[in-house]
């Protein structure tokens, strides 16, 4: 009987595997390292950057007196402000922000109303609560003249009710 040999039969050089299993292991756990590395990088320049909110300027300039004709109520959707010019000719700057929810109201020309879209909340045109949810009137701003005559809102001031800009 033949002594069979147990032994795999080796492989002449040229031949035999170059990417061996230990290799293949140590590939794997480097990259696991280098991403996990990567990843605290990441984390760690986000953390130490500033984050800053980009928001509007509280103070603006909404343009020249000629641009609202009297009786007129135009929304600034950027600000967020409906800028109100009285048949008399003054000016106020009412928020379109309904003081319900803070979404932002309408101007409902026909009906001479602004009309807040989500609950139903409506002001009267000086932003006096007329109906709906909302538990007080739509605030007021400051405006003002610049000296190149630029009407210019401040939203950072609230005005009382009799505040008006006379141009």
């Amino acid at each position: 009987m033949e002594k069979s040999d147990d032994k795999k039969p080796m492989l002449p050089p040229e031949q035999s595997p170059s990417f061996s299993r230990r290799h293949f292991l140590e590939l794997i756990g480097m990259g696991a390292i280098g991403v996990t590395t990567l990843g605290g990088m990441v984390l760690s320049a986000e953390y130490l950057s500033p984050n800053v909110v980009k928001e509007p300027p509280m103070r603006f300039k909404i343009g020249p007196p000629e641009y609202y004709p009297p009786g007129s109520v135009t929304l600034n959707k950027e600000q967020k402000v409906f800028i109100v010019r009285a048949k008399e000719g003054y000016f106020y700057a009412l928020s379109a922000v309904c003081t319900h929810l803070g979404c932002i109201a309408n101007w409902k020309a026909e009906e001479g109303i602004v009309a807040c879209p989500c609950h139903g909340s409506k002001f009267d045109r000086e932003g006096n609560v007329i109906a709906g949810p909302a538990p007080r009137p739509l605030p007021r701003f400051a405006m003002s003249l610049d000296d190149q005559g630029q009407l210019v809102v401040d939203k950072s001031i609230v005005v009382q009710e009799e505040v008006t800009l006379k141009v």
